[in-house]
């Protein structure tokens, strides 16, 4: 796909994916993550070419202007949009596949401080949510969601929801029909029996306290002096 075709694509999907896009123009115009996607394409191509120092100070320009951050020498596929986009951070090392969506305060980071494959990779038709952090060399398949504040720190199977601290899958949709397998849950099955247990316990104590208070004084305060 050429550049033209790229940027076209980029607008469609950002119309595709954010109801309150009213046109080309409004996107062009006024979408930070469509500006971070357009200024990476010259730092990517400078990067590639290896003029790094301009690379790096057109991607920190583009963070400076959108407060989204992009190290030129990420790799992002076609149809890539970024919702609001104020605090996502994409490492050196990240791929991602096409027609992608971050929000908000997504972090694709790394953990070591080798010179090696340390950001995640994405495949195609990724939704992350926001201020979720996929952290480390992982590889998240295709139709993957992850869900709002997750921390990702293993690899994700395709077609999976993955959601909580850490990220653990949750359910697999059939992206064809739309249809959605949910798997057991025994973390949060013990939070709920606790919950419950919680609550009992909290209704024995409220009818020991009431029936202690419509037992006469007297009986009362022989039971406090024994």
């Amino acid at each position: 796909m050429s550049v033209l075709q790229g940027i076209k694509r980029d607008i469609e999907a950002a119309q595709e994916r954010d109801p309150a896009a009213t046109s080309a123009l409004e996107v062009v115009l006024a979408y930070p993550g469509f500006h971070a996607r357009q200024l990476h394409r010259l730092a990517h191509f400078l990067y590639q070419k290896r003029q790094r120092v301009p690379a790096r100070v057109i991607s920190h320009l583009s963070r400076t202007l959108t407060g989204i951050e992009i190290h030129p020498g990420a790799e992002i596929g076609d149809g890539f949009f970024i919702d609001h986009g104020m605090g996502v951070v994409i490492g050196e090392t990240t791929q991602i596949g096409d027609n992608c969506h971050l929000y908000q305060g997504v972090t694709l980071g790394g953990t070591s401080t080798k010179r090696m494959k340390r950001h995640p990779t994405l495949g195609d038709n990724v939704v992350v949510g926001a201020g979720a952090k996929l952290i480390g060399a992982i590889d998240v398949g295709n139709n993957v969601r992850i869900g709002a504040g997750s921390v990702v720190v293993s690899n994700v199977p395709d077609n999976a929801t993955v959601v909580g601290v850490p990220g653990h899958v949750v359910a697999y949709h059939d992206p064809g029909n739309d249809t959605i397998l949910k798997l057991p849950d025994p973390e949060w099955d013990i939070i709920q029996r606790l919950e419950g247990r919680i609550k009992k316990l909290e209704k024995r104590i409220a009818e020991l306290e009431k029936a202690r208070k419509k037992e006469p004084a007297a009986s009362r305060r022989q039971e406090d002096a024994s």
